[in-house]
């Protein structure tokens, strides 16, 4: 295995790591973050727009956690496109030291 295919194999373990961690983080600030809503609405404290209060902060939490995954992604593409470049410059210049 190449030293450049092991760096792509490590962005893509990373990559993975962020994303995943990112959904995880995700479903316990969700979590969290219903719980008072939650209750107040047990008690009766919240009116009918509770629902619509707690969808609006999910979709809001939801769209912030939407965002670190796509900038992980974007990372991910740029990177895997740097080493497509090295390893197609290494590729060239093996072939440029080559003598006819």
């Amino acid at each position: 295995m190449s030293f450049l295919t092991r760096i792509e194999a490590l962005k893509d373990l990373v990559q993975e790591a962020v994303d995943k961690g990112a959904t995880t983080v995700e479903q316990i600030h969700q979590a969290i973050a219903a719980m008072p809503l939650d209750a107040l609405e047990k008690r009766g404290l919240l009116d009918d727009k509770a629902t619509a209060l707690k969808e609006a902060h999910a979709n809001t939490v939801g769209s912030v956690y939407e965002a670190i995954r796509k900038v992980n992604k974007e990372i991910g593409d740029l990177a895997s496109g740097l080493i497509e470049s090295l390893e197609d410059q290494i590729e060239a210049q093996k072939n440029i030291s080559k003598k006819p």
